[in-house]
């Protein structure tokens, strides 16, 4: 894993060793990590938000990414997931379109509760696209496959999610990703972690190492705020994010979408 660790998220993981609430962390939404959790038999969790990257040359925005999730049983998720991407060049031109669908399915195949050690995969199948949205850079084409294993794991005050997966698409280059999340639960309603996530496009030789921070604040038992912002580690070099961030909202459905609010 070539992960350089900067200030702002190793700062980030001291500050929560040294405080005395109990541990949690959480992949997902709005980080680009993944983790074990599923959202419990019968319960939908919907994630609205809006992803921004911004690099030397121009920038993307995902408005809206949907994200749409329900627990059969209690270790699997069904999800779906589809971005609506508008694309700005430094010339001024604009395209937009919606991106590649990914729906998948996350089995947590071992579990020791939140004291202990939970895994999971969580294989998707990235959809494919017009050629036009391919020819204008909205969306890659399809279709791509993401085999993944999820494990998280409390260290003392601290919990740690990882993710490592590899993309092996019916056409173009292979990718593999890495990801860390530490994170810590400072009270009911905030948690706040810090992400580091490694992307590799092997042909291509392709590479982004980036670093975030953000978190979750329960506004109500069935809506969360979540949020988001980070770059690259490699600085301004050219196509790395000189700035990403997301925002959106996290909506908790139970018995099977009747009710507000989580079972779990």
């Amino acid at each position: 894993m070539r992960l350089k660790i900067y200030s702002p998220a190793l700062f980030a993981c001291l500050t929560a060793a040294i405080l005395p609430v109990a541990a949690h962390a959480q992949a997902g939404p709005p980080f680009l990590s993944n983790d074990p959790g599923t959202p419990g038999n019968g319960n939908w969790e919907i994630n609205v938000g809006s992803m921004q990257t911004v690099t030397r040359f121009g920038a993307s925005y995902q408005v809206p990414q949907l994200d749409v999730n329900y627990g059969l049983g209690d270790r699997i998720q069904l999800t779906y997931l589809v971005p609506y991407v508008i694309q700005t060049s430094g010339g001024g031109n604009v395209h937009e379109g919606w991106g590649n669908a990914s729906p998948g399915v996350k089995w947590r195949f071992l579990d020791q509760g939140e004291e202990g050690w939970q895994l999971s995969t969580f294989p998707q199948a990235m959809t494919g696209v017009s050629v036009h949205a391919e020819q204008e850079g909205i969306a890659q084409a399809g279709p791509r496959y993401l085999l993944p294993v999820e494990v998280t794991h409390p260290v003392g005050p601290i919990g740690l999610d990882f993710e490592a997966g590899y993309i092996v698409p019916a056409r173009g280059p292979h990718e593999s990703i890495l990801g860390l999340v530490a994170g810590h639960r400072f009270s009911p309603r905030l948690e706040l972690c810090a992400e580091l996530y490694d992307d590799h496009v092997y042909e291509a030789d392709g590479h982004t190492t980036t670093w975030d921070v953000g978190g979750r604040y329960k506004l109500h038992r069935s809506f969360i705020l979540l949020f988001m912002a980070g770059r690259s580690l490699d600085g301004t070099a050219a196509g790395q994010p000189q700035y990403m961030g997301y925002v959106g909202l996290q909506i908790l459905l139970s018995h099977y979408g009747l009710a507000l609010g989580s079972e779990e």
